[in-house]
């Protein structure tokens, strides 16, 4: 099970999701409480390299942006929305996860890989867990929209996601990830995916 913690403000919080041994962190630079510039995520990811992969979250950016984020940030894959990749010059070298949202048209060919969630970003709002399950069985579908240690059980369930991204759900308020909140969230679903492993 991927496993990605979005939203980083914090080098706690960095420390926290790499103790727990996840796959990705993820720093955003689109408009939100979230977002942070090129230069501060650098100090942030420090002890990340090679450890985890960083992602650069963005939405819509412009190409200058992008160029920015690259260079400065060196990030290992970009997020942002699908149609986005359409217009931007990406390094060759540089990963790609396409965001898809609830109730937005599913862009075809699919991506091999993506990440589904709710209606808005960092909002909190669950995603559709019935249009998230039909995509993931033509896809790896990494699962997000209001995710938290309750309730990623039965979305595992439900879905059966390649991996799973989580940001307001481990926060103590916006912007604010708290350690204990994340160790919770990576152990349940540690706990969902061998449950789910069991049962094939």
């Amino acid at each position: 099970m991927w496993l990605k913690i979005c939203g980083m403000t914090t080098a706690a919080a960095v420390e926290a999701a790499l103790a727990c041994g996840v796959d990705a962190i993820g720093c955003v630079f689109a408009a939100s409480v979230r977002r942070v510039t090129p230069q501060a995520a650098v100090l942030l990811t420090q002890a990340a390299r090679g450890r985890a992969q960083c992602v650069a979250v963005m939405r819509h950016p412009t190409q200058a942006d992008v160029d920015e984020v690259v260079k400065v940030f060196r990030p290992d894959l970009l997020q942002s929305d699908a149609a986005d990749f359409a217009v931007l010059r990406l390094p060759a070298t540089l990963g790609r996860l396409p965001v898809l949202r609830s109730a937005a048209a599913v862009t075809e060919p699919l991506p091999p890989r993506l990440l589904f969630e709710g209606p808005r970003s960092g909002s909190g709002a669950l995603s559709d867990w019935d249009a998230a399950a039909a995509l993931a069985r033509r896809a790896q579908l990494v699962l997000a929209g209001g995710l938290h240690a309750d309730n990623v059980t039965a979305a595992l369930a439900a879905v059966r996601p390649y991996g799973v991204d989580v940001s307001s759900g481990v926060e103590l308020e916006p912007g604010v990830k708290d350690p204990q909140l994340i160790g919770r969230f990576v152990a349940a679903v540690r706990r969902a995916a061998a449950a789910t492993t069991s049962e094939v």
